[in-house]
């Protein structure tokens, strides 16, 4: 199937930054239900502290840890009931610690402390205005919103920090602007709010409020192409950070949509992936986590301060208002 996109040809752009490329530094898990254990690791997110939390995807709990993965403390368990998860996905931490979780299963998002108490939850299924089908990801925006890639409606919505439905955008289809299972959602410094648009094979860019400013990528395996872009992640300078689920690989872009880099290949070693889901980056920007879904496990990364990248980005698959 044809994808839709948006191009800008240019021979030669500013050097990104002074930044050096993201390498392996280390990893924590493995399969099985203990703690520190996962099965299928899904949505990750750093909290004000530097913590780490994990949504573990068939072990219907959420664990967390510290920046280089001791363990902390989990909770959660399979069911309906506050607190409990039905295959949780996506997540985000708010600037005062709340921890906001996608409960796919359950259609619902839920949020807790910092240390896993109950605080309260919004959602059911449906299509209607606050309503959800398999929510996948979660953001929050500096203002506190939250922000939901509502998956199976194929569409964003916005709440307040409490769950009060404030608006929505997006519904099924390829053109610009609509979506075919949108699996992720990030929120940058500056407000603009990111869609991995799945099945579209593209990210989308948007204000606020919904209204669209670009389209970056298409389907292939080319540098900034994707096959099915899962999760994604701003940086503090707003670059933003995309996972392939199929490629098992991630793609890093500047705040606009210019191709930075990439790193990752199919395996079980060090810096592979199999079907890697969210990506969380931390509040210094210097490390990116990743939930290594098929392989159980987290690995993170350093971006070394070292060199200027060149200035000649090539072919830029982006445009913005």
């Amino acid at each position: 199937m044809k994808r839709v996109l948006v191009v800008l040809t240019a021979a030669a752009l500013v050097a990104a930054a002074a930044w050096g490329a993201w390498t392996y530094e280390g990893q924590w898990g493995s399969r099985g239900s203990g703690n520190g254990q996962f099965n299928s690791t899904r949505g990750v997110a750093v909290g004000p502290t530097g913590n780490v939390y994990v949504s573990d995807h068939a072990n219907d709990c959420v664990q967390y840890f510290t920046a280089s993965g001791s363990f902390l403390g989990r909770w959660g368990s399979f069911g309906s009931g506050n607190g409990q998860f039905e295959q949780p996905t996506g997540m985000a931490v708010a600037g005062g610690g709340r921890v906001y979780v996608a409960d796919e299963g359950n259609d619902r998002i839920q949020y807790f402390t910092a240390a896993g108490s109950y605080l309260g939850q919004w959602g059911t299924f449906g299509s209607g205005d606050g309503q959800l089908f398999l929510p996948e990801d979660v953001a929050v925006a500096g203002n506190g919103n939250v922000y939901v890639a509502d998956s199976l409606n194929h569409r964003i919505q916005y709440f307040t920090p409490a769950g009060s439905f404030l608006g929505k955008w997006g519904y099924y289809g390829s053109a610009a602007g609509q979506f075919v299972m949108p699996c992720g959602v990030a929120v940058g410094p500056n407000g603009r709010v990111y869609v991995a648009d799945t099945l579209n094979s593209r990210v989308q860019c948007f204000t606020a409020a919904g209204s669209l400013l670009g389209v970056v990528g298409r389907e292939g395996r080319g540098d900034g192409e994707f096959l099915a872009p899962w999760g994604i992640a701003a940086a503090p300078n707003g670059d933003f950070f995309v996972t392939d689920i199929d490629l098992h690989r991630v793609q890093y872009f500047t705040s606009s949509g210019s191709f930075l880099g990439k790193w990752g290949s199919r395996g079980a070693g060090e810096g592979q992936f199999e079907q890697p889901a969210h990506v969380a980056v931390s509040g210094s920007g210097a490390r990116a986590y990743v939930g290594d879904s098929g392989n159980c496990r987290v690995q993170y990364f350093n971006r070394n301060v070292a060199r200027v990248t060149p200035t000649s980005l090539g072919r830029v698959k982006a445009i913005f208002k």
